[in-house]
C-alpha cells in the first residue's frame, strides 16, 4: 500500500483530521479497513488489514513497508 497526492473523486471516502484531508477509494477502503497513518522518525507508516502475499525485499518484513 502506498500514499500519494490525489484529487478527491465522487467514489472516495474522505476523512479530515487536524485540518488534513485524507482521501481513499471507498471500494479499496472497505477491503482494507481499518487504516492507520502514523508519522515516525523514518517517515509515514501505514497499517491496515491488507494481507501481504510476500515479504518485502528492501526491509525484510511483511506489510508495513510493502506497496
Amino acid at each position: 500500500m502506498a500514499m500519494a497526492l490525489d484529487e478527491q473523486k465522487n467514489d472516495d471516502e474522505v476523512f479530515e483530521i487536524d485540518g488534513i484531508k485524507y482521501v481513499i477509494e471507498k471500494k479499496f477502503y472497505n477491503e482494507i479497513k481499518p487504516v492507520s497513518i502514523d508519522f515516525t522518525d523514518m517517515g509515514y507508516k501505514l497499517t491496515s488489514n491488507m494481507k501481504s502475499s510476500s515479504e518485502c525485499g528492501s526491509c525484510g518484513t511483511t506489510g508495513s513497508c510493502c506497496s
